[in-house]
């Protein structure tokens, strides 16, 4: 199974760093009995590699070796690979670089490597058959792509960062074979390879017969490419380690620094 993760974007809304923002460092993570910071991707791939991703490739583009160097070629029991987007033409043109590793029968996860979200296992939760999304609950959908679906799950439309979206379901993440990838690049060359979102292709894409499912399983989703959603994903992550702690019957510790809103780095 493939994993694509397109980090080829600039991440202006959170600019200035010294690095690339798929790096930026969100929690922690054990190295042995050591305790070091943990880049916000890193979620990300372990998502996929628990939905039993053995390749990943991620989309750099020319200027971001140091992804390359951070990662290297292999994560846990996912080998990685990386493909260059050579100058910034949205997020469709960044997903269709990889396609040329891919064989049309292998299955194929797509998702955006500065975002944090649970369950760990959603991606696990898509059917392996046809385009599914990962659906999640947001307060302002508008920032992003409202998923309308019926009620069996089928998706009718995407609204892509409307500003009174029909719901409040994004997708966070999604799931089809590999010649459905093929198909939708197809469409995209048919369409001039206007489309810059995914949601405008997905919608072309519905609208000529595609069956695309929506599957509502996600419980918290945060967008950490600005300095809100950096507090947020802090914030989540803090919430979550004291659940799992007391799940354990062991009072939460919880660092202070960690949930001081006025802390950004």
């Amino acid at each position: 199974m493939w994993g694509i993760i397109p980090a080829a974007g600039v991440g202006s809304r959170i600019q200035p760093l010294a690095f690339s923002k798929e790096l930026l460092p969100v929690g922690s993570r054990l190295d042995g009995d050591v305790e070091r910071p943990r880049a916000v991707s890193e979620y990300l791939i372990e998502r996929m590699i628990l939905a039993g991703a053995d390749k990943i490739c991620l989309v750099i583009s020319p200027g971001k070796s140091d992804i390359l160097e951070y990662y290297g070629g292999r994560v846990s029991s996912a080998h990685l690979c990386y493909t260059v987007q050579p100058r910034p033409a949205g997020l469709c043109d960044a997903i269709f670089s990889a396609l040329p590793l891919i064989h049309p029968e292998e299955p194929v996860l797509v998702g955006l490597p500065d975002t944090i979200w649970f369950p760990e296992t959603g991606l696990g939760l898509l059917p392996a058959e046809g385009l599914s999304f990962l659906l999640f609950p947001v307060e302002r959908p508008e920032f992003f792509d409202a998923v309308v679906t019926d009620r069996a799950g089928r998706v009718l439309k995407i609204e892509v960062k409307q500003p009174k979206p029909a719901t409040h379901w994004i997708w966070g993440a999604f799931r089809m074979p590999g010649a459905v990838l093929r198909d939708l690049f197809d469409l995209w060359c048919a369409r001039d390879r206007r489309d810059e979102y995914v949601g405008t292709l997905v919608n072309a894409y519905i609208e000529r017969g595609g069956a695309v499912r929506g599957v509502p399983a996600g419980e918290a989703y945060v967008d950490v490419g600005t300095i809100h959603g950096y507090r947020e994903a802090i914030q989540l992550l803090t919430a979550r380690g004291a659940e799992q702690m007391q799940r354990r019957g062991r009072p939460p510790k919880i660092d202070p620094a960690q949930t001081d809103p006025r802390r950004v780095a």
